[in-house]
């Protein structure tokens, strides 16, 4: 078997389906997508090479500034409100036990597995400013209860409120796998020595759990980045481009306005800035002994 799997005939036959599978399912639509971005394709006749002129058209473009601010906003809120809540709640599971610590589980991840669209209806329900529960709950509360939660001032803030929920799941089962890996062994020994559980969290769970922190955060910015199918159920970038995102704006003008070119030079950035912040994250936890 050992003199097989030596064989180099033997070894490219078993990764070549593999790595023709990566090549036209990955690598050939990112050449096509840097190919595009440097014509005027509109899917009507053939594309014309215009060079940077999308590029150029794009540093200019306030409205793909404001969709990038509003994903980097975004991003922020996956890192500093939904991962520490979801590791906190990860931590309380892992120490619960039992059948609840199952039953809970399956409740906080039961967001992650029903449908984008059910989703994006269910909290258009809710924000809806005439008989939606928000606006109920405020009013049984005394207060106005008649703020539209999807318009002017308050979407951008309604959107990230829907996806940080949304995406909370992941988060929690992320981490929660993590910490299942840690020996309670070591829990134990800390105990002896008199250590309690803040020390233990500070000292032995978070120390441990770094790689997993490191995995979370960068798949929290890149999807941060792509989030497109909610944001358009929701507000579509609107009102006006309030709402707007990164991979909404890249749909619009790709899909909506034609400018099939235009849209590729956006994802070629979007592509870049992954590429920037999964190499600059790797740096930072390398630093800090990840």
């Amino acid at each position: 078997m050992n003199k097989l799997y030596s064989d180099k005939l033997v070894i490219t036959t078993l990764i070549l389906p593999s790595l023709l599978v990566f090549f036209l399912a990955v690598f050939a639509p990112i050449l096509l997508s840097v190919y595009y971005g440097f014509t005027n394709y509109n899917a009507l006749g053939n594309p014309m090479f215009i060079g940077l002129a999308n590029y150029a058209e794009l540093i200019k473009d306030g409205v793909f500034w404001l969709s990038l601010r509003n994903s980097l906003a975004l991003a922020a809120g996956f890192i500093i409100i939904q991962h520490p809540l979801a590791m906190i709640t990860a931590v309380i599971l892992d120490r619960m036990g039992g059948k609840l610590e199952g039953i809970f589980r399956c409740i906080y991840f039961i967001p992650n597995v029903i449908s984008v669209a059910v989703i994006a209806y269910l909290w258009r329900l809710i924000y809806e400013p005439n008989f939606g529960l928000l606006n109920t709950v405020i009013k049984a509360l005394g207060g106005e209860g008649a703020i539209n939660w999807l318009g002017h001032g308050n979407a951008i803030w309604s959107v990230l409120i829907v996806l940080i929920w949304h995406g909370f799941g992941w988060g929690m089962l992320i981490y929660y796998a993590g910490l299942k890996n840690i020996s309670p062994e070591l829990y134990e020994a800390a105990s002896i020595d008199g250590c309690n559980q803040k020390q233990a969290f500070f000292y032995i769970t978070l120390p441990l759990i770094r790689p997993v922190i490191q995995v979370n955060v960068t798949l929290a910015i890149i999807s941060a980045l792509k989030q497109m199918e909610t944001v358009y159920l929701l507000t579509n970038g609107g009102p006006g481009n309030e709402s707007q995102f990164l991979g909404n704006y890249l749909y619009k003008q790709a899909f909506n306005a034609f400018r099939y070119g235009y849209g590729n030079s956006i994802s070629v950035v979007f592509i870049f800035i992954c590429l920037g912040a999964t190499v600059t994250l790797n740096r930072i936890f390398r630093k800090t002994g990840a």
